[in-house]
């Protein structure tokens, strides 16, 4: 109700403008329970199975205030290891008619310590994941060093980190979907992560979110290096550069990744694919497109174990969590 009293001034801000004032009207205007769809994946405990997706609390300012949403986990971030500014303003573009947003944020971030400053000061105990990036200017041969680096300053305090090798706003950053990157990444991250688990009892999973634009031969090295590499999940899928879908609407040639319903049909295309190439070995997390529970039941029949969330928050604001909670228990 208060979503869609409030929708219209909000959608007369620069959408930038919007999102920081929508998440600090959130602060006083969520206390829901998360929906109860207990399901374990990937060694953890979700009260239920739809997300937060990463984008939504960038620098873990409003950790309290979307956990109150009623989400089964959040991931925050994008965070990188040192701060970095991300792309100039305007950065980030509604394309009302198609339920669409275009983003080239460009990982701009805080830097993982002040990252972890904030985070510290959340009171939630919800299911938390971390999505990160290298810096823009990390060559990508050094790549590896910038992930490692921000397992080890968050690795105390969150349940799993997602390795972002598919923003389509950081130069070269697809490219470390490569057989040969990626199996570096995943290397030497599992390898920090069995000297940090010694280190703290506790176990974080690794998952690694891939692009929708790749073709059958990418999606099958990346099925090949993250089951050999003992990755813990992978999410399907990150924004998209094509422009299926919104080709004429206003801004629609701005650059950036695109979400929201245009991304539908092709992440879910990504992520059936990506399930027959896995075999059930590793658990898909299942993104792009979500506007109603009949969307997150498409994501789960295509071999989701859970969903996430984030342009459909913004088109339909936090009734759609329960929505896609209830398709969950009916599917």
């Amino acid at each position: 109700m208060f979503y869609s009293l409030a929708r219209p001034l909000l959608f007369s801000l620069d959408p930038e403008t919007a999102h920081n004032v929508a998440l600090g009207l959130a602060r006083f205007s969520f206390r829901r329970k998360a929906p109860s769809a207990p399901v374990r994946v990937m060694g953890i405990d979700f009260p239920n199975p739809v997300g937060a997706a990463a984008g939504i609390d960038k620098h873990a300012e409003h950790v309290d205030a979307v956990a109150a949403m009623g989400f089964g986990f959040i991931e925050l971030g994008g965070v990188t290891p040192r701060p970095q500014p991300g792309n100039p303003r305007p950065r980030l573009f509604r394309l009302r008619e198609a339920r669409g947003i275009i983003n080239r944020f460009g990982l701009n971030s805080i830097g993982v310590d002040a990252f972890v400053h904030n985070l510290l000061r959340a009171r939630t105990r919800a299911v938390i994941g971390v999505n990160v990036g290298k810096n823009h200017d990390t060559p990508n041969e050094r790549a590896a060093q910038d992930y490692e680096r921000c397992l080890e300053v968050l690795y105390p305090h969150v349940h799993y980190m997602t390795i972002n090798v598919s923003s389509p706003n950081t130069k070269g950053l697809r490219d470390l979907q490569s057989n040969e990157m990626l199996t570096a990444i995943l290397k030497a991250m599992t390898q920090r992560r069995e000297r940090l688990r010694e280190r703290h009892g506790r176990n974080v999973a690794l998952v690694v979110k891939i692009s929708p634009d790749g073709d059958d031969d990418g999606l099958r090295i990346i099925a090949d290096v993250t089951r050999r590499e003992r990755a813990d999940g992978i999410i399907a899928t990150n924004t998209t550069v094509s422009r299926e879908g919104v080709t004429g609407l206003p801004q629609a040639k701005e650059e950036g990744g695109l979400s929201g319903a245009p991304l539908f049909r092709r992440s879910t295309e990504v992520l059936r694919r990506l399930a027959e190439l896995v075999q059930g070995e590793i658990p898909l997390i299942g993104g792009g497109g979500i506007m109603s529970g009949a969307d997150a039941r498409a994501k789960f029949d295509a071999g989701a174990s859970l969903v996430q969330i984030y342009s459909g928050l913004v088109f339909r604001g936090p009734q759609l969590i329960p929505e896609c909670v209830s398709a969950y228990r009916r599917k």
